[in-house]
This record gives structure tokens, C-alpha cells and sequence, in this order.
């Protein structure tokens, strides 16, 4: 019997989380983009003052998805929660797995009592963008995203 449970994550799923990171940034034509380590990750989400909280879907006791997200705030609605990224590998996919994690990030959400749940989707991912609507989320277009990396 197939058996699914999403948990959170722990030290030991880091490299496994960061194995799918690396698989995002090759979805998102950025293959070589991604400089984080496995080091930092473990420490940065299971140190004194975590960065982030991280979700893992299993699958049959094997790792099939991530979920990593992390609090902000807005000084218009006060404490958000932002969705950092969400990835269910290519051969688990069709199963539910996203929603079902997407859906434990917005239940986090609503238990924090946060004003604004967020995150970004690449205009040019239709999958993901009608997986999005399916929950009426509104998909602003008229923000332009800014970064600097440092």
C-alpha cells in the first residue's frame, strides 16, 4: 500500500532538499545558479535563530517533495508568510503531492494568523500558474520584481 505523509524536515532531508533545489534551477533554465550548500542550509534552517521552516513530502519512505517557506512582514497588513519554493520531483508528480504540501504551507499560514501568504511564479510556467488558480490566488502582474545580489 503507498503510503504519503508530509512532515517537517529535518537535518538529514537537507541534502535531499538541496538535490531538488538543484532540480528547480534546471526547470527554471538557471542551472548553474545555485551557490547554496548543504552545510548552509542545515545550519541556516536548524540553528539558534532558524531562517526558514522547510516541509518533505515522503513517498513510500522516499523524499518526494519540499516545501520551504519563511515569515516576513508587511507595513501595510503586518506578519506574511512567504513561499520560497516548492518542488515535487518529476516522477511523483500527477499524485497530489504539490497540493497537498501547498495546502500544509496555507494551514501553517492561517494558524500564524498571518496577513499575506505570497510567492512568485515564473510567467512562463503555465503548470504551476493554473495549479495557483485553482486556489484563486491573485496573480499580480503590474509589480516588477527587484533584487541585488550580493
Amino acid at each position: 500500500m503507498t503510503q504519503l505523509k508530509i512532515r517537517p524536515a529535518v537535518k538529514s532531508d537537507m541534502a535531499a532538499v538541496h538535490e531538488m533545489i538543484a532540480m528547480l534551477a534546471v526547470y527554471e533554465r538557471q542551472p548553474d545558479a545555485v551557490t547554496n550548500k548543504i552545510e548552509h542550509l542545515t545550519n541556516d534552517g536548524f540553528g539558534e535563530h532558524p531562517k526558514f521552516s522547510c516541509l518533505v513530502a515522503e513517498f513510500d519512505k522516499q523524499i518526494a517533495g519540499f516545501a520551504l517557506y519563511y515569515p516576513t512582514y508587511s507595513t501595510w497588513v503586518g506578519p506574511c508568510l512567504y513561499l520560497e519554493d516548492l518542488l515535487v520531483k518529476e516522477e511523483y508528480r500527477g499524485k497530489g503531492i504539490g497540493g497537498m504540501l501547498f495546502e500544509e504551507v496555507l494551514e501553517i499560514a492561517k494558524q500564524k494568523g498571518v496577513k499575506r501568504f505570497s510567492w512568485q511564479v515564473l510567467e512562463w510556467n503555465e503548470p504551476a500558474i493554473k495549479f495557483y488558480k485553482k486556489y484563486n490566488a491573485v496573480l499580480d502582474s503590474e509589480w516588477v520584481n527587484c533584487k541585488i545580489v550580493l
